[in-house]
């Protein structure tokens, strides 16, 4: 084990085999890092071996000189509260989720010749996101241009590899700009048009035209990106939502609604009586819950909605 403090020695030897976050402190006690994980004891001690798995364990390990952890219900309750906690202190060595404010939106924009999709950082008309990573957006836009315009016939979109973007006179650029805010505003839109690039992709192989096609294929990897951030969980959204998450002293519910954590609760026997209660309650505390920030809530909802999907079927419910 590589050098540590006796502070640190001493508490790696009591984290418990739970789910929770764990806290690195430098010198002066300031938390320089956040992490969770299902089970704390064995993550914490991987940051203190002789050869690291990763580079920023290297930077961070000198740093700590004390360590904290709190010791959650659930594999679910340490993601929220990590995230919680990093964007309230905002460690110097955590990357994710601590910058919300930087999350961006897809614009498609009035009259432009040659791109008519923008990057924006507040939401106004047209505009499609949040979305975390800035430098995806500006990829897809630039892979983009060298399609327009777009069209449709038969229900199908129809476009042209460009190696240069072609000027679009406005009405053409107007119909362009219909087909691209009816492409972003349905979710089977978009998989339309993706399967549209995929087609081109496939006929620029069988043609050996290789470097074309890894064009296409960065433009579908780009819009797969995007469709996450614009319909992602978009299903799961319209349906209130139950968990029932096994714990060390019983059950767990959870009651979800828009991508919010309304109300939880512990039972050592469930009964039926007794969920009929948590529903209804949960149902009430919905009428009053307010909605964040856009950009705040997309990280509560992508780790609620993913953590669901990590379920099994039979501790998920849609009310």
């Amino acid at each position: 084990m590589i050098n540590t403090t006796d502070k640190v020695k001493e508490k790696l030897n009591t984290i418990p085999n739970s789910p929770g976050i764990y806290k690195f402190l430098d010198h002066y006690g300031n938390i320089i890092y956040i992490g969770k994980s299902k089970t704390l004891s064995k993550r914490v001690k991987s940051y203190f071996v002789d050869n690291p798995k990763w580079d920023k364990v290297n930077k961070m390990t000198p740093y700590i000189d004390d360590l904290d952890y709190i010791v959650t219900d659930t594999h679910l309750e340490a993601r929220l509260l990590e995230c919680k906690l990093i964007k309230s202190v905002k460690p110097m060595f955590n990357s994710q989720m601590k910058n919300h404010e930087r999350y961006c939106y897809i614009k498609i924009q009035e009259y432009n010749r040659y791109n008519p999709i923008s990057i924006e950082f507040e939401r106004t008309a047209n505009c499609f996101g949040p979305f975390r990573r800035k430098h995806s957006l500006y990829q897809v836009v630039d892979l983009l241009r060298n399609l327009y315009p777009i069209s449709k016939s038969n229900d199908k979109y129809e476009f042209e590899f460009n190696i240069l973007p072609i000027s679009m006179d406005k009405s053409i650029y107007e119909r362009n700009k219909e087909i691209l805010l009816e492409i972003f505003s349905e979710h089977g839109n978009l998989d339309k048009f993706i399967n549209a690039v995929e087609e081109k992709m496939n006929y620029a192989a069988s043609l050996y035209k290789f470097e074309t096609a890894s064009i296409y294929r960065d433009i579908i990897f780009s819009l797969n990106y995007m469709k996450t951030g614009i319909n992602g969980y978009k299903d799961m959204s319209l349906k209130n939502i139950i968990l029932k998450i096994p714990v060390e002293n019983g059950v767990k519910l959870f009651f979800i609604k828009n991508g919010q954590l309304v109300h939880k609760k512990t039972y050592k026997r469930l009964s039926e009586k007794s969920y009929e209660l948590f529903v209804n309650h949960s149902l009430i505390l919905s009428k009053s819950v307010t909605s964040n920030d856009e950009k705040v809530s997309l990280d509560y909802r992508d780790i609620l909605y993913s953590e669901i999907l990590s379920l099994p079927d039979h501790m998920i419910y849609f009310y």
